[in-house]
């Protein structure tokens, strides 16, 4: 299993939600760009980039975003804001890792089948599709957290294989933000209901204890850690030592 270190901007700055509040911001003292370096230099291959001004429907951020992450030598794995085929398109063709797919797929019923149609030629795009599954009481919560979905979590885990697309960002919102400890037990729902999914766990990862417990699952692919970091919770040493021990390959 492997550490991705997270990066939330809001109005350009580098912050954390508490539970996805947007009135319960946390605004660390740092760039997007000595961040990503900072990262870069103690030897992380991927970073995770949430957009939170796109995740609630403002672009404002996005030519910001869109210069930074096309400039770094990182692999990037990019959320928020992505509402299109040619955003997405236009994302993987500039060079992003993955790009992550979250409201339009859960509000457009045809939006990843129109994607997964695009899966032909030199770039297979579902091998660099996220789909992004933010959970709250086992409710997918949508635009930012703002907004509830009817559909069921397995039948939607289950859509989203049929049309080709196997990675899945599960963020628990519950533990989010909050350094509480990992949602290990959805992670271990999600795995049993289909254990060929690659899982990316998202929410509450207080230590290398919590990230441990992630990893005992086996199955899980990687991990997402934000605050604890900022905090001095888990740091970029420990990530770098975990990080070069793990056999996964990006």
């Amino acid at each position: 299993m492997y550490i991705i270190p997270a990066i939330d901007v809001l109005d350009k700055k580098v912050v954390r939600l508490r539970e996805g509040d947007y009135n319960e911001v946390t605004t660390y003292d740092t760039s997007l760009e000595e961040q990503i370096e900072k990262y870069y230099a103690n030897g992380t291959e991927i970073v995770h980039i949430i957009d939170l001004n796109g995740a609630k429907g403002d672009l404002s951020n996005q030519s910001y975003l869109f210069d930074i992450v096309q400039k770094t030598e990182m692999k990037v794995q990019y959320g928020g804001g992505v509402r299109s085929i040619d955003m997405i398109k236009r994302l993987i063709d500039g060079g992003v890792f993955r790009v992550i797919v979250g409201t339009q797929a859960i509000t457009n019923p045809d939006f990843l089948e129109e994607l997964s149609n695009l899966n032909i030629g030199r770039i297979k795009y579902t091998d660099r599709i996220v789909i992004a599954i933010d959970v709250l009481d086992e409710v997918i919560k949508y635009s930012g957290w703002l907004e509830s979905s009817s559909i069921k979590l397995k039948e939607y885990i289950d859509r989203c294989l049929s049309l080709g697309f196997y990675r899945f960002l599960c963020t628990d919102i519950s533990k989010d933000g909050k350094l509480g400890g990992a949602g290990v037990e959805l992670y271990k729902k999600l795995l049993d209901h289909s254990p060929i999914i690659k899982l990316i766990g998202s929410g509450g990862i207080s230590s290398m204890k919590d990230i441990q417990a992630l990893a005992d699952l086996e199955k899980m692919e990687s991990c997402v850690v934000g605050r604890a970091i900022y905090e001095d919770k888990v740091s970029i040493e420990e990530i770098k030592e975990w990080n070069l021990k793990s056999l996964i390959k990006f």
